[in-house]
């Protein structure tokens, strides 16, 4: 083996050993540290024959890459190697900018799996749906293909178009043709729902998420002049993002305690993060939706305010992604991405395969209007008794009339569970 090589191979694994060394702060044992050296050699060997031996050429580079990002991949899925582009990517993507399909995924048994989409994207206007499997991309295969291939094929020059093999449980297989677009990310969507409720979206947690939400509660009261019967906030299709967003928007309805720990292998480098003083709702109702599609960040605000019974949680159960990874960046090569601890919740509870179960299950259904073309109400009648009046009736202004949202059967069970905890509070 050629001594360029040896040194490549020796670089490459040595990563990994710098990393796991620095982690568990104890040196090798002699023997160990051996049996790893031969191991290195034997990567060397390998790489060397596969060099000199394969059918057609290969790049030195691409080798070390793949191998690097074969030994990350086989930790879980979501330890990888990313390379100079596709460490690019990332930033971008959590800055809220970035070109592609609008999909979070991840690796389940060598095919591509969603974890959702992400609202006003080319993948959600398609309909593709969290739990769908990517079984092809412009016919080709998927399996074999690591997660970062598989998404850098996805990826394009925008305007271009990308042809998708859809694998749905209980479905026949069908194609889809998206086209690739610029992806601007609005993490934070607020609207008043029902005359009295406050909705607040939240798409991903991303950048300033944090001051778009503070912002969306202080706009709200504003514009209903206080009298807000409580608060919905909407994670559902979330596929997570910057843990600091999580904490600090959990922060803004907890008034103290634990918000979320991570955890890693040494029990000394758990660190814990806690809610500082002040509710920014005064104590508002408030109810949660969560999905198959809610992941990490999302779990992590849900699991908080379920454990400290500050909100009530509707809709699913969650997608159950409660590790922590951290980049580490390898100058102009990239970075690695490593699986470094677990979240858990306030109660101790790990979200890792899981997720958060919620405290009200509702399915997502399909809403109809119904019509009575034919029944008559007790005023109807011609002989009907009248009401003896015993002051002044309080009139109902119907809120909901001709209200899309109510189209949404899960936003209509959170927006009539929030009021109806409205009015059993303020009985109290």
């Amino acid at each position: 083996m050629s001594k360029k090589l040896s040194v490549l191979a020796v670089i490459a694994l040595s990563l990994m050993l710098g990393m796991s060394n620095a982690c568990a702060e104890k040196a090798a044992k002699p023997a160990e540290e051996a049996d790893t050296y031969e191991l290195l050699n034997l990567f060397g060997e390998v790489m060397e024959r596969a060099k000199t031996s394969y059918v057609e050429e290969v790049d030195d580079k691409k080798l070390i890459e793949s191998a690097i990002n074969g030994m990350l991949v086989s930790l879980d899925p979501h330890s990888s190697y990313l390379d100079a582009q596709s460490y690019k990517y990332m930033n971008e993507q959590t800055k809220g900018k970035f070109g592609g399909l609008g999909i979070e995924v991840t690796m389940e048994n060598g095919v591509v799996k969603i974890v959702s989409p992400i609202d006003d994207t080319p993948a959600a206007k398609a309909g593709l749906k969290p739990g769908d499997y990517i079984t092809n991309i412009d016919g080709e295969q998927v399996i074999g293909m690591s997660l970062n291939d598989a998404v850098d094929k996805m990826r394009g020059k925008v305007g271009s178009k990308v042809k998708l093999t859809i694998r749905r449980v209980g479905e026949k297989p069908f194609e889809v043709t998206l086209k690739r677009e610029e992806v601007k990310i609005q993490s934070v969507k607020n609207d008043i729902k029902s005359g009295d409720v406050a909705y607040i979206r939240i798409t991903s947690f991303s950048g300033d998420t944090d001051k778009m939400v503070e912002k969306a509660i202080k706009q709200a009261k504003k514009e209903l002049k206080g009298n807000i019967k409580g608060v919905v906030l909407d994670v559902r299709n979330n596929p997570g993002g910057l843990l600091d967003q999580a904490v600090n928007i959990s922060d803004l309805f907890l008034d103290k305690g634990e918000i979320v720990s991570t955890r890693s292998r040494n029990e000394e480098d758990t660190v814990r993060y806690t809610a500082k003083e002040g509710d920014i709702t005064d104590g508002l109702p408030i109810v949660v939706m969560i999905n198959d599609g809610s992941a990490s960040a999302s779990e992590i605000l849900a699991g908080a305010l379920q454990d400290h019974k500050r909100a009530i949680i509707l809709g699913e159960k969650s997608f159950g992604k409660g590790s922590v990874q951290t980049v580490v960046p390898l100058g102009k090569y990239g970075a690695m991405r490593l699986t470094t601890a677990r979240y858990y919740t306030p109660s101790g509870r790990s979200i890792q395969a899981t997720g958060i179960i919620p405290d009200v299950e509702v399915h997502p259904a399909k809403v109809e209007e119904y019509i009575n073309n034919y029944g008559l109400s007790e005023a109807e009648y011609r002989n009907a008794l009248k009401n003896e009046a015993t002051g002044e009736d309080k009139k109902t202004e119907n809120n909901t009339k001709d209200e899309d949202w109510r189209k949404d059967y899960q936003l209509s069970r959170a927006v009539d569970l929030v009021k109806a905890l409205g009015i059993y509070t303020q009985g109290k």
